[in-house]
């Protein structure tokens, strides 16, 4: 998935990474940090981390790689390492890429 702080303004912190879903669905869990969806309250948000409500742009990873709100962006991206070797292969079709940490 692509998660993108919003808690500093409308582009932040972005990183590639697996997350998991509460049984509900409801409910996202990424590095030991869990976040709900926000209905309609967010500005350019679409989740907020349960405790701090600092709000966040989660979606899946698009195959342009253009996750960005606003494109182009001097900002990276992340890719954590272990999916790094997946994201290339199966979602940027770009195996050749396989070794690259960010965006």
């Amino acid at each position: 998935m692509y998660i993108e702080s919003k808690a500093d303004g409308l582009q932040g912190p972005a990183r590639i990474g697996r997350v998991t879903y509460s049984k509900s669905g409801k409910n996202i869990f990424y590095r030991g940090r869990e976040y709900y969806r926000l209905k309609g309250g967010g500005f350019k948000a679409n989740f907020a981390e349960v405790g701090t409500n600092d709000q966040y742009w989660i979606s899946g990873a698009r195959k342009d790689g253009r996750d960005r709100l606003y494109w182009p962006s001097a900002l990276p991206v992340e890719i954590d390492d272990d999916v790094r070797e997946e994201y290339w292969r199966e979602i940027r079709k770009q195996p050749a890429n396989a070794l690259r940490s960010r965006i």
